[in-house]
Formats: structure tokens, sequence, C-alpha cells
């Protein structure tokens, strides 16, 4: 038998080593190597064991390129599914886009847009232009490095309209960024990540421990100022503090139609003041106003945050009511307080709102709804004028909750976590806490205690069809609904949320609000002189 047979298949190397040999020898080649010496190292090549090493080294380095096979291929599906969602935001941008041109061209043919003090009305022209100011051009570039810019949400607005107030141009929105910042510091720096994921570890991010700041980029402009209706109190504050702002802050005032009235009849000092006059003037009243200043209590920053449907400015609330939970300026400093806000930065909290819909059993699907409604503290679903328990199915998301009987159930933000809710058993809630409160009201059963769901979930609430009778839903304790057997109302976070600027930050403002209005756990210190341990 040769040594050629002897030689395994895929021993290339020795196949190899063996041609090389013969193809020599046939040539005459000699290389000090003689022919048994030859055949003696190929034999002992051949029947060498194998080396265990060498494979356990091929076992471990194939393992390791199976998993970052498995990690390549996650990466990729990630990167898929972010191009996806990207689409989708890119998609609903282009769509919103194209609705606001579409109101900027509708709105250039509107006569009287505003009432003006000397004229009654004035002409709104919404000509499509390019302003052109080094110092807005300048801030735009700054824009997605160190903060949340109001020019990524107000640029595309802005920038393409012109508006005439008291017979002048008014010139752009003043900017602003928001930014994280730790007991009244800026951080310097932007988290857009809830949770970041590295080298193996989940770690929350920076900003649940963080202070949120507002920084002015340009000096505001303008300013709307809503009071509380019948007292005379509030307006006379009212009517000196639009003299100041008007006279030594040089600023524009925005009031509602009533108090116009109210300052035409006080004074003739008055007709610069500025106001609307329909509910299509109201849509555009975020791009035309830099701060909002309301005075009186909680119940007017609930009615300043329903006259936005879409982005609200910064609000500052002035305490003139009977509740001041939302309310922690006071209005003998409003001065000062104005001149801090104007100055900036300061510390503000983002309430967030809830998107209610209606859709009704008649309607085709679920995107044949009525118009939604916005609701800065609750959406209370009761048995109304009905002798009957509340009878109602709630989902989340696409799975099932419980069924509710009894006197009816609360759907609260966290910001009206210390309102209704609170009085029917819900908890109290830090109101930069993302959530909404599932409280009930009188349930049937003991065991129904209330829950607090996170705020990326859509809640679902159907009267079944066989209720014994209807309910009714308010929201923020207004605009009351029927909801018929098969009508069903859904629920989300909405996306604009109301930012409101803090006294001294969120947290104290909170904790203050709870001691001064609820008294919360307030009692008589314990004797100091009673019995003690040994």
């Amino acid at each position: 038998m040769s040594p050629h047979r002897l030689i395994p298949q895929d021993s290339d190397d020795k196949i190899f080593l063996t041609g090389a040999t013969s193809h020599a020898k046939e040539n005459g080649f000699v290389d000090g190597i003689h022919d048994q010496d030859s055949d003696k190292a190929i034999h002992e090549n051949m029947y060498e064991p194998p080396i265990k090493a060498t494979d356990d080294h091929l076992v471990e380095f194939s393992e390791a390129m199976r998993t970052v096979a498995k990690a390549l291929r996650r990466a990729a599906e990630a990167k898929a599914a972010a191009q996806v969602e990207a689409a989708e935001w890119k998609r609903k941008y282009e769509l919103e886009r194209a609705s606001n041109l579409r109101n900027s061209h509708e709105g250039a043919t509107f006569e009287g847009s505003l009432c003006n003090s000397g004229e009654g009305r004035l002409n709104n022209s919404c000509d499509v232009t390019k302003v052109d100011n080094p110092s807005i051009e300048q801030s735009e570039r700054c824009c997605r490095k160190h903060g949340i810019c109001s020019h990524e949400i107000l640029q595309d607005e802005a920038t393409n309209t012109n508006y005439k107030f008291a017979g002048r141009k008014v010139t752009r929105k003043a900017s602003f960024r928001l930014s994280w910042g730790c007991n009244g510091y800026n951080s310097g720096q932007q988290k857009h990540e809830v949770v970041s994921f590295e080298r193996g570890d989940i770690t929350t991010a920076e900003r649940s421990s963080k202070q949120i700041l507002l920084k002015w980029e340009t000096h505001p402009q303008t300013v709307l100022i809503l009071t509380k209706p019948n007292s005379n109190s509030v307006r006379i504050l009212c009517a000196e503090m639009v003299r100041w702002l008007k006279n030594h802050k040089k600023i524009d005032v925005f009031v509602e139609p009533r108090v116009r009235t109210e300052l035409s009849k006080e004074a003739s000092c008055f007709e610069f003041v500025q106001t609307w006059e329909n509910d299509e003037e109201i849509k555009h009243l975020h791009s035309k106003v830099d701060l909002v200043v309301t005075l009186g209590g909680d119940g007017t920053v609930l009615w300043a945050a329903s006259l936005f449907k879409g982005p609200v400015p910064p609000l500052v609330p002035f305490s003139l009511g009977s509740l001041g939970f939302m309310t922690p300026f006071q209005s003998e400093n409003y001065r000062d307080c104005l001149d801090m806000i104007l100055k900036g930065p300061f510390s503000i909290t983002l309430r967030h709102r809830l998107q209610c819909h209606v859709i009704r059993e008649a309607a085709k699907d679920e995107l044949d709804t009525e118009e939604p409604i916005l609701v800065l503290n609750e959406v209370t679903i009761d048995r109304g004028m009905s002798s009957y328990l509340t009878f109602l199915e709630c989902y989340c998301d696409s799975s099932f909750v419980t069924c509710v009987q009894g006197d009816g159930l609360i759907l609260s933000t966290t910001s009206g976590s210390t309102a209704y809710s609170l009085a029917a058993g819900g908890s109290m809630v830090h109101p930069q806490v993302p959530g909404i409160l599932f409280t009930p009201i009188c349930p049937h059963s003991l065991s129904f205690r209330p829950l607090i769901f996170p705020e990326y979930v859509t809640l679902r609430v159907q009267v079944p069809f066989n209720s014994r009778g209807h309910a009714w839903a308010s929201f923020d304790g207004k605009g009351r609904k029927q909801l018929a057997p098969g009508d069903a109302l859904i629920c989300s976070m909405a996306t604009w949320p109301v930012p409101t600027a803090c006294l001294v930050d969120s947290t104290n403002d909170f904790l203050r609000s709870i001691h001064e209005g609820l008294h919360w756990n307030l009692r008589k210190s314990q004797s100091f002189d009673g019995p003690r341990d040994g």
C-alpha cells in the first residue's frame, strides 16, 4: 500500500508535502533529505494524534462568532424598527406642517383677525415670507445641541407668518430653551432617553432627578393676561399690571374680550390692549403669545389651559382665589415675580394633560370620533340622574382591566391628583410624574382600590349594552356628555403639556401646596413630658 492511500482526504497540507517531494525527485532536485527520511516523516505526521487544545479553541471561537452574529442581528432589527418609527413621525410631521400652511393661507383671506383699540378690528395678513433676523438665525443654529428649543416647534409657523397688531408688524415669538437642572442649576445638557443600556447594565437616565429650567433666547414681547371674573380686586390688579407691562417693560398685552371691555370703560389709556373675536383666532393664539399670566385660583389655570388645544406658552399663575395648588405666586409681589420670569432662567413644571375622545355606538370605526377634549385635572364618568349603579367596562390598551360598578370612575392626571381623585380615595402624586390615575367613585366592591397607569397607555371606558342606564362624562368639571350603551370614551396622554412657572422648584411648590392647601399631616405635637423608654 502506497503512502498516498493512507493519507486522509482532508489532510491537504500532508498531500501537498508528499506531492512536492515526488515532484522534486522527478526533476532531479536534491534538498538534503533522503527518500527514506521523507517517508518516515510522512508516516510520523500521518499517525500523530490530534491536538485537543486546538479543537477547544475552535469551539470557543465559533461560540464567540455566534454571539457576535446574534448581537448584529438584534442591532439590525432595532435599526429597522427605529427607521419605521422615524418614517411614521416624519409622516405625521408633514401632515401637521401641511395643515399649518393650509390654515395660514386661509387666514390670509380672513378680515378682522384681531380687535384693535381704535379701529375695533384689524386686517390679518398671512403672507408667507422669511424673517431676516441674524439673532434668530444664530439661535436656530444652536438648536438640538443642549436642550429642547422652541424653534423646533415654532419655526415652520412663526417664520412664515407676519401678523399686524396695533397698526404695526409684530416680530417673531420669543424663543426659549428647556434644559435639566439640579437644585436650580443648569446641567448643560438634555437627556432624551428614560433608561439607558450600556455594557449589560440597565440604568435610569439622569432626568429622573433633575428640575426642568426654561431660559429665554430672545426677550418676550407679548403677554396674555387671563383673570377670574366678577372680582373687584382682580380687576384692579389687572389694570395695574397691564399699565406696568406696557409702560415699564414695553410689552404688548392680550386680554379676553370681556376684560378689554372693562378696561376700555375704566379709562381711554387702555386702547392699546389687544384681544380676539372668535374661536378661529383662539386656535392661533399660541403663535402670538410668549407668556400667559393668570390672576385667580386653580379654576383660572384650568380655563387658561382649555384655551390652547395645541402648544401652550409658559404660564405664570398668581394666587387670587380660594384654592392654590397650582398658583404659587403671590399677587402682592407681581412686579418682582414678573421681573424674574421675564429675565429667566426659571424652573417650570410640565403638567401633563389627557386627550379624550368620545366614540358613539353608531360610528363606523374608531377613527370616527367627536372633537378631542383636553383636560388638565380629570375626566369623570358618573351615573348622573340615574338611580342605578354605573356599569362600565375598562380596558388598558388591548388588556381587560375590570368592570366598574358604583357611582362612577375618575381618570386623572397627576396634577389633578389633589382634586376630585383625592376626595374619592386616590393617592397624591407629584405633578411631574407621568402617569394616569384610575380612581373608582364609591365602588360596590370594597376590594376595588385605585390604580396608577404609566403615561404611554391608552385607556378605554365603554358602557356595555346590558347596562341599566346611561353614563355621563364631564371634563375638568364642565362640558358634560351623555354616554349611551355602546358608547366609549378613550383617554391617552396628550402631546402638549402645560408648562407652569415655579416659585422655587417643582417639588418645593408641590409640598407647599399640600401643606398649606390641605393641611396635610397637621396635628398637635406629642407632649415631651410623657412616659419614656427606660
